[in-house]
């Protein structure tokens, strides 16, 4: 047996990739053509280029299986040398290297060879990895059951097609949790199947529909996600007792927060939501402002977008905020820790080496502050340095409170102008305090870094401390404008911040608002930020009041589609069919359309306006009409297109037996003077070449 697995074993790089329970069939894939394209850039490129490349290829399959950021799921688990790592579904290996660095080895199990040379090819540098590729019920009996770490990240939902049979979720759960040892964890992140941006108008990820998690996937489909409570009646039908849930947000794939039972999110926190890298979108509502809601009820945990269940004995770590989407000098993490007795402290470390001089400037930056606030209620949180790994970090005290920018809300909601206003005004004198004596500057005095505790306000965060003068109107600024950012209610009071307060001018407001561009652009480096990438992956979201306006829109009746049908008596409104809903843009006419097989003949109104329609296809069943056999009421130009002087335009074509009419069309609006000079009379349109002419220049 071992001579056996010895022969289908291949080294590539210091990876070890075990073949032996390979069928030598991949069944499932992104298609062959951008999983060619993936192995190509793990053969040819270092992890260092990825980001690069993801702003290259704009592609949502590179940016999901190359992004740095898809390790942020793990990262905050204390991981020892020591550890032994089973992944279970590690794919192109988007977080294998994260396991690799920490642990003392790494397993893979996954079905596609390719996308595991992938995983070996952007690794290969690692000796501690093994790749096994192949069905996993056919390798799972031969794996160790002493793993300190079994995971599965995003893959649980996929129990039907990993184990089949009639409890599938509940057996997958079973077989996966023998191979962790007794005091060993096992880690599931998968979203949940309320999560509120379904609600809001994401897509299902794995079926990509709206709704159909809540509705119970209806439709079928090979994936299955869960609620909170789905998941512990899993947990309970299998036995297991010890196990704690975590709260990725946004979502578990590019988490930056992560929450727990013990910290969960406060009032004011969630405004991150715009995160459709994968497909278009809806935005039927402000998921800000339902998640405040959401919040104030109790009720987060129910409708969080994913969940991390960790089986097994809790991490101490009950809350991480990943701040690596910046420069390599500026990336860092803040957890907030428990010790064995019980005391509860912040940590910020250094994801990078280049970091670790930023959080020795966070630390001077505490001396510099405490000496401009000291005999204040400005309580400045106080840090020491703290050894990590071969990295040095900060902890701080825990302070407890209430964020300024939570008050300031709850002022808004109670319509209480007067107490945001003395809010605003003891924050703009804490602003200013010494500002002359001291030429020290935190520009991160902002609402979220101030906890309100009785007369005591907390600075818990201080990290973008300057040893100059800034002043305190640019300050403010920043805080003011970020606040308006996170929701319609924050909008209202926009006015009275900037104008009144800063008394900004248009042109002082714009280049205040550039000025803070220019700030993040540096803060995140050469690369593009995650939010960059899901623009210039380019997924619309539309917004509710839009697409009510567009079916108002193509609702008048100017934008009716209207079939005349003639069973040999000749057309006549009694026998026509009426459509609507079938304008995809302003342009863009298509639709189907089932056709009595006794019709002789069919006539086509595609609107009620003067227009130039350009025909890509009549269709009915598989006769395809060729444009002299279609007959029209237009002038037909020299380039194809045929334009209607009237404001009822319409084809009509002979029906053979019936069947199902496709019609796809462009039809454009135009002013009556220029169809006039378009479509002239019959007995003008022969010699009238030179207008013709223009119209073939100038369609698109």
């Amino acid at each position: 047996m071992a001579e056996d697995q010895k022969q289908n074993q291949e080294k590539i790089g210091k990876v070890t990739m075990d073949y032996m329970y390979y069928s030598g069939e991949d069944s499932y894939s992104d298609g062959s053509a951008i999983e060619d394209e993936m192995l190509e850039i793990a053969l040819h490129h270092t992890p260092d280029e990825f980001p690069k490349i993801i702003e290259e290829k704009k592609s949502w399959p590179i940016f999901y299986h190359f992004s740095p950021f898809r390790t942020n799921i793990i990262d905050w688990i204390p991981f020892k040398k020591t550890d032994t790592v089973l992944e279970i579904g590690s794919g192109c290996g988007a977080i294998t290297s994260a396991f690799a660095k920490r642990a003392g080895s790494v397993t893979c199990v996954d079905l596609s060879k390719k996308r595991s040379l992938v995983n070996a090819y952007r690794n290969q540098e690692y000796e501690n990895i093994t790749v096994m590729v192949g069905n996993f019920k056919e390798i799972e009996p031969h794996l160790s059951t002493e793993y300190d770490y079994v995971l599965l990240i995003g893959v649980f939902e996929y129990g039907q097609a990993y184990i089949g049979g009639d409890t599938p979720y509940e057996d997958f759960m079973k077989i996966c949790n023998r191979h962790r040892k007794p005091e060993g964890r096992m880690v599931i992140a998968i979203e949940n199947k309320f999560g509120l941006k379904y609600f809001a108008g994401c897509r299902e990820d794995h079926l990509g529909t709206y709704f159909a998690g809540l509705e119970g996937y209806r439709e079928g489909g090979s994936a299955r996600t869960f609620t909170r409570r789905g998941l512990e009646e899993i947990l309970e039908k299998t036995g297991i007792e010890e196990y704690s849930f975590y709260y990725p947000y946004p979502d578990y794939k590019f988490m930056t927060t992560l929450y727990s039972d013990q910290y969960l999110p406060k009032k004011g926190e969630l405004s991150n939501n715009l995160r459709n890298f994968d497909r278009e979108r809806l935005l039927l509502f402000d998921e800000k402002q339902v998640f405040d809601q959401i919040i104030e009820e109790k009720e987060f945990p129910l409708f969080s977008n994913s969940y991390l269940l960790v089986v097994g004995e809790a991490p101490n770590v009950l809350y991480a905020k990943f701040s690596n989407d910046r420069a390599a000098k500026w990336a860092i993490r803040t957890m907030i820790v428990q010790d064995p007795s019980g005391q509860i402290y912040v940590e910020k470390l250094p994801d990078t080496q280049q970091a670790c001089g930023h959080l020795e400037h966070t630390r001077q930056a505490y001396e510099s502050l405490s000496a401009r606030y000291a005999g204040t209620k400005i309580d400045v949180n106080k840090c020491q340095v703290i050894e990590k790994d071969i990295k040095n970090g900060l902890a701080f005290e825990f302070c407890a409170g209430v964020t300024l920018e939570s008050l300031l809300d709850d002022c808004l909601t109670r319509a209480d102008l007067e107490g945001f206003r003395a809010w605003i005004d003891e924050y703009m004198h804490w602003l200013c305090y010494h500002e002359q004596e001291y030429p020290v500057s935190n520009i991160d005095f902002t609402f979220p870094n101030i906890l309100v505790d009785g007369e005591k306000w907390h600075l818990i965060d201080y990290e973008w401390t300057l040893d100059q003068a800034i002043g305190a109107k640019e300050i403010a600024f920043r805080a003011f404008y970020n606040y308006t950012l996170g929701g319609e209610a924050r909008k209202t009071c926009e006015e009275f911040l900037m104008r009144e307060v800063l008394q900004f001018s248009d042109e002082q407001m714009a280049a205040a608002i550039d000025k803070e561009k220019e700030f993040q652009n540096r803060i995140t480096g050469k690369h593009a930020s995650v939010e960059h990438v899901r623009e210039l992956i380019g997924n619309k979201a539309y917004e509710l009041g839009g697409m009510v306006e567009y079916c108002v829109f193509f609702s008048a009746q100017r934008f009716v589609v209207q079939i005349y049908l003639d069973y040999g008596e000749g057309f006549s409104e009694a026998n026509s069919i009426t459509l609507k809903d079938c304008y995809r843009e302003v342009k863009l006419l298509k639709f189907s359309c089932e056709i009595p097989k006794d019709v002789v003949r069919i006539r086509i109104d595609p609107c009620s306006f003067r227009c130039v329609v350009k025909v890509q296809e009549i269709r009915l069943d598989s006769n395809l009409y060729a444009p002299e056999t279609i007959e029209t009421n237009g002038a037909r130009q020299e380039s194809g297109v045929v334009v209607f002087d009237t404001q009822d335009p319409n084809f009509t074509i002979n029906a053979a037996g019936g069947g199902m009419l496709t019609v796809d069309m462009e039809v454009l609006e135009l002013f009556e003077e220029l169809t006039r000079q378009l479509a002239p009379p019959p007995q003008e349109e022969a010699s009238n070449t030179k207008k013709k002419g223009f119209w073939t220049r100038h369609w698109r």
